[in-house]
């Protein structure tokens, strides 16, 4: 009896290439939604349809539909903008959006609250920046990250380039795009196909990160695939491979579980393109099409076994993998303030709490980038904004003679919090959650302000204002604020109530653990009490805060640390 596919494979399947009906739904002024099948096919163009969940009882009770809008999401390579593209997208948040961008954990812009009869002309827009949507989301390889640690600009530059390749390299050659968005005229003749994805294209999401050590600002572990630049005499030699890395569950399903990627060896620049490529098209013929929360890389990896995976990988390539070479991560987070590149320009990194770019009081940050951005365009053709994996933003590339104009503004404008907040405010993420996201189970983004505030008076009470702790808030499993990643973290399962997570390391090469299930924030707050006070008194020096929890044993030890080749 032949095997049943998932629903999803059926509609990609008959969908002519991800087109579907999207053109004739896109027109029915009766709804302000689209179907469901469409809806999933959407989701290769970069948007998803969504609904104000505050409104849901409210507009039943006046037999009114849900107050529909769509998420569009940029592919933003490497997560670098002009100031022309920034002013450009501002402006398109506030002709057709809600007025704000949101910086996501993968390096690029999200607009909310596009309605439907915008959501053409919202694309078109974005796609006249010189920026498209394509492949933002769905079942084929989405935005590739980058570093953005201004530090070392030669390696800046790799990884951005490499980031940029490797997106355009990968994108699907459909012309459904371009049809439905940009009015294309479509090729008569001629059958159209997918060479790398095929007609279903993918079993579910894939994510490629590039880190350049020591920092992990990417947490390229929880990546698909991620590549590790290894630097040897200021020169990019290659990039060690790391494989099966992913962040999402299922609350109550033991099956599914985050997992951090495994070392599968080293390559050089030249055979990046083709490691990627056949790493996707392992996964493609061998994921799981069934049952689609089991469909990543890594319960492919897990189910068939890691060295026969790499065992077919190779012989995919035709050469075999040189072992992977020295390196060391110690820091996932961002460096707030400016910091001189290695060729005299200058990197100023800002702190965006929960990445929304918006004006509130004492807070004008939309009406502040927007001057910044004149600033830059203005002082020479180089200055750049640089979106980070960890929802911050650096305005990069500044000349010396800049820098002063941009302070005052940064001043003027409330966006100077990073000096006077506390480490762990600084080192927060938290995923958009409630009201838009159809996942969410509670709160994540519009909790973390007033979250922060409490565990920040426990901190204070302890001494431990100044302690640097991962602190990571998500509305649902999902996972899309990398949780299994921090130090601490909440994973929500109802309104108000979380799981509270500890004990990941501050640089990415460890999955916390469980320590509490499903309680309330003044369970969770006196658990943070607890583990606070035995920190305070007892940590080492230099000791990070989930270091020291796994060595006192208030957390067990994980089951598996990422792999990582000490120098």
């Amino acid at each position: 009896m032949p095997i049943a596919l998932s629903e999803l494979e059926r509609i990609k399947a008959d969908s002519r290439h991800l087109r579907g009906t999207l053109l004739e739904t896109l027109a029915d002024p009766v709804t302000g939604a689209i179907s469901e099948a469409d809806n999933k096919l959407l989701k290769f163009h970069g948007s998803y349809q969504q609904d104000d969940r505050d409104l849901r009882d409210e507009r039943r009770l006046q037999k009114l539909e849900p107050a529909h809008s769509f998420m569009i999401r940029a592919r933003l390579p490497g997560g670098v903008v002009t100031p022309a593209q920034w002013l450009a997208f501002d402006a398109i948040a506030r002709e057709h959006a809600n007025g704000t961008l949101r910086i996501t954990t993968r390096q690029t812009f999200q607009w909310h609250g596009v309605i439907k009869r915008e959501l053409k002309a919202t694309i078109a827009a974005i796609n006249a920046t010189l920026v498209d949507t394509i492949a933002a989301c769905g079942d084929v390889n989405r935005t590739v990250v980058a570093s953005a640690n201004p530090l070392e600009s030669s390696a800046h530059a790799h990884a951005y380039e490499w980031a940029r390749r490797l997106s355009d390299h990968l994108l699907p050659k459909t012309r459904a795009y371009h049809e439905i968005w940009l009015d294309e005229e479509k090729v008569a003749g001629g059958e159209e196909f997918e060479p790398l994805y095929g007609p279903t294209y993918l079993p579910r999401k894939f994510k490629i990160g590039i880190a350049v050590p020591p920092t992990n600002d990417i947490d390229v572990f929880a990546q698909d695939l991620g590549f590790i630049a290894i630097l040897e005499r200021g020169e990019l030699a290659g990039f060690n491979v790391a494989i099966g890395g992913g962040m999402g569950a299922t609350h109550g399903d033991p099956t599914t579980y985050p997992r951090l990627g495994s070392v599968i060896g080293f390559i050089t620049p030249a055979q990046l393109l083709g490691v990627a490529e056949h790493v996707i098209g392992v996964q493609r013929d061998w994921g799981n099409r069934v049952e689609r929360k089991h469909a990543r890389l890594k319960y492919t990896l897990d189910h068939r076994g890691l060295d026969v995976f790499v065992a077919e990988l190779e012989r995919r390539l035709g050469f075999v993998l040189a072992p992977a070479r020295a390196f060391r991560f110690d820091h996932n987070g961002d460096r707030y303030g400016w910091i001189e590149g290695g060729d005299g320009r200058w990197h100023l990194t800002l702190q965006v709490e929960a990445g929304r770019v918006a004006d509130k009081p004492e807070q004008a940050w939309a009406t502040g980038l927007r001057e910044i951005a004149g600033v830059l365009r203005g002082a020479d053709s180089i200055g750049e904004f640089r979106l980070t994996c960890n929802q911050n933003l650096i305005v990069a590339n500044v000349a010396a003679d800049a820098r002063a104009a941009i302070d005052a503004l940064i001043e003027r404008h409330g966006l100077d919090g990073w000096r006077r907040d506390s480490a762990i405010r600084r080192h927060a993420i938290a995923c958009v959650a409630l009201p838009t996201c159809g996942l969410a189970m509670a709160e994540a983004e519009r909790y973390l302000p007033d979250l922060l505030a409490k565990i920040e008076q426990l901190l204070g009470s302890h001494g431990l204002t100044d302690a640097p702790i991962l602190l990571r808030v998500s509305g649902c499993p999902n996972g899309c604020s990398r949780p299994y990643l921090g130090e601490i973290a909440l994973v929500g399962r109802a309104p108000g109530r979380y799981d509270l997570r500890l004990g990941a390391d501050f640089g990415g090469r460890r999955l916390n653990r469980i320590h509490r299930e499903n309680i309330a924030e003044a369970e969770i707050l006196e658990a943070l009490d607890v583990v606070f006070a035995l920190y305070a008194g007892e940590r080492e020096a230099d000791e990070g805060f989930g270091d020291f929890l796994l060595r006192t044993g208030v957390i067990a030890p994980p089951p598996r640390i990422a792999t990582e080749v000490i120098a």
